[in-house]
């Protein structure tokens, strides 16, 4: 018979999906990343809608991943290394609610990692600023439109995948050296 592996999602924004899906794709546990919105009144978001900050959404990535092999507060240990949570509604150039940095929770037990963590870096003044990051409970994800999908894998070379996404999941391959996928 074969073994199933249990599952748990987590829904994260911190600012354009393209850097955080090209990160935490990368991490050995890490079963599905895909980008969407999440946190808006829209009932048919679309990436268009989102960027004039009309529909309310954040871009997110759900992440789907096996917690046997990687746990949620090591996710958020990522989340944080990987984007500045101490600006609102900002991340680099990128301005406005849609890049606002938010955990959108799925269980109580992820509530409580998230603003643990929160606190406990806060106290550890590591930013120099109090974190903004949204802890909220999920709701209605959204997948993105497909060109969106892998963005950074199909476009290395695209401007903003060089000066901005590249960066990123670089960071992540560093600091997290031993947790990236074999191959």
């Amino acid at each position: 018979m074969a073994e199933t592996t249990i599952t748990q999602k987590t829904t994260l924004a911190g600012g354009c999906f393209w850097c955080l899906e090209a990160a935490f794709e990368q991490l050995d546990g890490v079963i599905s990343v895909l980008p969407g919105y999440m946190g808006g009144h829209d009932p048919q978001p679309s990436y268009e809608a989102v960027c004039r900050g009309d529909s309310g959404h954040a871009e997110v990535v759900q992440i789907e991943f096996d917690p046997a092999k990687i746990d949620f507060e090591t996710l958020l240990t990522a989340f944080f290394t990987i984007h500045d949570p101490t600006t609102l509604n900002r991340q680099g150039h990128d301005a406005g609610t849609q890049y606002r940095s938010a955990i959108f929770f799925h269980d109580a037990g992820q509530q409580a990692v998230a603003e643990a963590m929160i606190a406990r870096l806060n106290g550890e003044g590591i930013w120099g600023a109090p974190i903004v990051t949204e802890v909220t409970p999920a709701s209605t994800f959204f997948v993105a439109e497909e060109y969106h999908h892998q963005y950074f894998r199909r476009n290395p070379h695209q401007g903003y995948c060089v000066a901005v996404v590249a960066p990123k999941a670089l960071k992540l391959r560093q600091v997290f050296a031993g947790r990236i996928k074999a191959g």
